[in-house]
């Protein structure tokens, strides 16, 4: 049984960071892409960064130069380390890991993934 589980999130002022983590176990596809996503209430889920077990990343638009996306395999655990945070990053932000490869293309499209995390709240004040 996959399990993913979230941590490290918090209330921040604006420029501030945060470490989010997220440790994964019973999920053997460690070639696949594994992902961080966001979520307001109300709004739709976001793609925030994804990572291949080659090291390549692909980032959203509105985090890119500010967010990062690590992993170590050997640890099962996946990172996302989050600098210079705005009020417009808070949200309840999730870890996930497909059943499937896919192309890095659709690494920021939230249906390609199967399991996910229960989540981990990140709240920017200004």
């Amino acid at each position: 049984q996959v399990q993913l589980v979230e941590s490290g999130g918090g209330s921040v002022q604006a420029g501030g960071s945060l470490r989010l983590s997220c440790a994964a176990s019973g999920y053997t596809y460690s070639t696949y892409f594994m992902a961080w996503f966001r979520q307001v209430p109300g709004k739709e889920r976001e793609g925030v960064a994804a990572i291949g077990s080659n090291g390549r990343t692909i980032y959203a638009g509105s985090v890119e130069g500010r967010f990062t996306i690590s992993q170590d395999n050997a640890l099962n655990t996946l990172w996302l380390q989050m600098n210079s945070l705005k009020p417009e990053d808070t949200a309840r932000y999730y870890c996930a890991a497909p059943a499937q490869d896919f192309w890095i293309k659709y690494a920021l499209d939230g249906g390609r993934y199967n399991y996910w995390g229960q989540g981990t709240q990140v709240t920017v004040s200004s």
